[in-house]
């Protein structure tokens, strides 16, 4: 598959949102690629000690106002966005579920993306926590017993040095690798259990770089989207605008590109 391509399939998938100018739209786990039509972002490790977690880079971009928090117990108000991106967060989350809800209450729509389990079974992240495919229209949740599928198989990848020529492959059809759900209203999802504790210490402690042609397609396009966005479009949002009432201040005031901590983050 062509560069060209690669870039095409992306702006397609990721890019484009049903989302008029004076939208209000949140991008949730926007870690080193926040979304270039996001007004507010939220993220949970926005330093770079947690870049493993993310693409394995540097620290989340506060090029918008950042709330540092939990994206299952989210500081905003119901139904306050027009829209909600989440794009390879869901993966990582103790609770996808609580998630999801906190989506569907804080906005009207969205578009999620995952990795899709039959792929993640031949290559995946130690970082990621769950299975997840989507039967028929229901995003299934089924938490990761190991960092791989296969250990055996891991183990060959490793020491025959294929592991970076299969993730190419993989790689070069990206759209095949990642379920991407467009919704209204709302999600369909099932949570198969929950997640063991040896799973949950594997993650916190892996270190790896999410990189490849695919990272770098991501890093080149949104922030080309981002400038031209920028220069196009001057929204002014307040804190008491979005948040839930009773975190609201006495004294409002416009939001600018810094991290914010609520009470409940």
């Amino acid at each position: 598959m062509s560069a060209v391509t690669e870039f095409r399939n992306f702006w397609h998938r990721r890019m484009q949102i049903p989302v008029d100018g004076d939208g209000l739209v949140l991008d949730v786990g926007s870690g080193d690629k926040p979304h270039w039509r996001a007004d507010v972002l939220l993220d949970w490790l926005p330093g770079k000690d947690s870049a493993a977690q993310r693409s394995g880079y540097e620290s989340a971009r506060i090029t918008r106002p950042l709330f540092h928090g939990d994206a299952a117990q989210m500081p905003f108000a119901d139904q306050v966005f027009d829209y909600v991106i989440c794009s390879h967060l869901l993966e990582h989350v103790l609770d996808p579920a609580g998630v999801l809800d906190e989506m569907m209450r804080v906005a009207k729509a969205g578009y999620i993306e995952v990795p899709e389990a039959a792929s993640a079974k031949i290559l995946d992240f130690p970082t990621h926590l769950w299975w997840v495919r989507s039967i028929d229209g229901v995003l299934d949740f089924e938490p990761k017993q190991a960092r791989a599928f296969d250990p055996e198989i891991e183990a060959y990848l490793d020491r025959s040095g294929l592991e970076q020529s299969i993730e190419h492959v993989l790689n070069s059809r990206f759209e095949h690798r990642v379920i991407s759900l467009r919704w209204e209203r709302t999600i369909a999802y099932n949570v198969r259990g929950s997640v063991d504790q040896h799973m949950l210490d594997q993650a916190a402690e892996a270190s790896v770089v999410h990189g490849g042609k695919s990272a770098l397609i991501a890093t080149v396009l949104t922030a080309t989207a981002a400038t031209i966005d920028h220069r196009r479009h001057h929204r002014e949002v307040t804190f008491n605008q979005i948040v839930k009432p009773e975190l609201r201040v006495e004294h409002d005031h416009r939001l600018t590109a810094q991290i914010y901590r609520t009470p409940e983050g």
